[in-house]
C-alpha cells in the first residue's frame, strides 16, 4: 500500500541529484548574466571630446573644490590617447581623484547608458571629427544628457567665428552670426549652436585659442618665415588662452541652467591684438628665441580687418574673468 505512495530509496536520489542540477544550473545562469549585463554609469559629469581643451577642464574640475564630490567621465571617439590623456589629467594625484575619473569611448558609454546618465555635459570636440557635427551635438544633448530640470547643464564650446563683422566692428553676444546658406564655413557651428540651445543648453563663442606651443603664432613663426603670412598685418585678431577657455567652460557650470539654459556667451580675454602683435608678443619668450623677425606679410592692404569682441556682460553672468589677461602677458610672464 506504502509502496503506490512513497518513493524508494533510489528514486529518492534521483530526485534531489535532478534538483541540485536545477539548482545549479539556475546558480551559473544567474552569474553569467551578472557577469555579461553592462556595469551602471555612476559618473554624473562627461566632457565630449578630450582634446587640449577637454583635458584642462577635467583637470579642473578635479581640483576645484565645488565640485569634489562629483565623478567625470570623459568622453572620445577612440582608445588611441586614453593613456596620455589620464597622464595629463591625473598625473601625480593620489588615488581619491583617481577614482573620481574616467575615460570611455562613445561606444562605452551609451553601451552602459540606461536613461539620460549625466546631471552636467560639455560637449567640446571640435567640428573636424564629425560628418554630421550639428547632430553629433544634438545626439549628445539627447543620449547623455538629464536635461535642465535635472538641475544640470549642457555646455556647449562654439566659436566667435560665427560672426558677421570683418571691418573692426565692435560684436557681443547678440550680434548678427554668418547666414549659414551662404557661409558653409561657419555654418555648422551656427546649426550646431541651434541644437544645443533648442534642447536647453548653452554655447561658449571661443576666441582663438592658443598655448605655448599650439595657435596662430606657433604656426607663423615656424612654417611661413618664407611664404609669408597671410591677411594683413593690422587685422585684428581675438584670442583666448586653452586655460581659460576650459575656465569659462566650468563657470558656466557652475551658474547653471537657471543662468545659462538658452543663453549664447562671448569668451575672449578681452585684449584684442593684431596678426603683427601675435608675432611680436610670441618673439619675447624663450620658446621662440631661435626666431630673430616677424615674417613678412603678403595680405591686401586694404582686406578685411576683422572683428573686436566685446563679451563683458558674458564675464559678468557667468562671474568669470579670464586668468591671462592679454596674449602679450602670457608670453612674458
Amino acid at each position: 500500500f506504502f509502496s503506490v505512495f512513497t518513493a524508494t530509496d533510489t528514486d529518492r536520489c534521483t530526485m534531489a541529484s535532478a534538483l541540485l542540477l536545477s539548482l545549479l544550473l539556475m546558480t551559473l545562469s544567474s552569474s553569467s548574466h551578472a557577469f555579461s549585463a553592462p556595469q551602471p554609469i555612476t559618473s554624473d559629469l562627461a566632457i565630449v571630446g578630450c582634446g587640449v581643451l577637454g583635458t584642462s577642464l577635467c583637470k579642473q574640475l578635479l581640483s576645484h573644490p565645488d565640485f569634489a564630490s562629483r565623478s567625470i567621465t570623459g568622453i572620445t571617439k577612440s582608445t588611441g590617447r586614453h593613456d596620455a590623456i589620464r597622464e595629463q589629467v591625473l598625473g601625480g594625484e593620489n588615488d581619491d581623484v583617481g577614482q573620481r575619473f574616467q575615460v570611455l569611448t562613445m561606444e562605452d558609454v551609451l553601451s552602459q547608458y540606461n536613461g539620460h546618465s549625466f546631471k552636467d555635459v560639455v560637449f567640446c570636440a571640435p567640428p573636424s571629427g564629425f560628418d554630421d557635427y550639428p547632430s553629433a551635438v544634438k545626439e549628445a544633448a539627447t543620449q547623455l544628457w538629464s536635461g535642465s530640470d535635472s538641475g544640470g547643464s549642457f555646455v556647449f564650446t562654439s566659436s566667435g567665428g560665427v560672426y558677421e563683422g570683418a571691418d573692426g566692428e565692435v560684436v557681443n553676444e547678440s550680434s548678427p552670426t554668418s547666414d549659414p546658406e551662404t557661409n558653409p564655413r561657419s555654418a555648422r557651428m551656427v546649426n550646431a549652436e541651434k541644437e544645443a540651445i533648442a534642447l536647453g543648453g548653452c554655447a561658449l563663442r571661443l576666441a582663438g585659442l592658443y598655448t605655448l606651443e599650439r595657435g596662430a603664432h606657433n604656426y607663423w613663426l615656424e612654417k611661413c618665415s618664407e611664404t609669408g603670412i597671410q591677411g594683413r598685418e593690422d587685422g585684428i585678431v581675438n584670442l583666448l588662452n586653452y586655460d581659460d577657455a576650459a575656465s569659462a567652460a566650468l563657470a558656466a557650470l557652475r551658474v547653471g541652467p537657471s543662468v545659462n539654459s538658452k543663453h549664447t556667451y562671448l569668451i575672449s580675454d578681452g585684449n584684442p591684438t593684431t596678426r603683427r602683435g601675435i608675432c611680436e608678443s610670441a618673439l619675447k619668450n624663450e620658446r621662440y628665441a631661435q626666431f630673430t623677425a616677424v615674417p613678412p606679410f603678403v595680405g591686401k592692404a586694404d582686406g578685411p580687418r576683422g572683428k573686436v569682441y566685446d563679451g563683458s556682460k558674458s564675464n559678468e553672468a557667468l562671474r568669470w574673468k579670464p586668468r591671462y589677461s592679454s596674449f602679450d602677458e602670457f608670453m612674458t610672464m
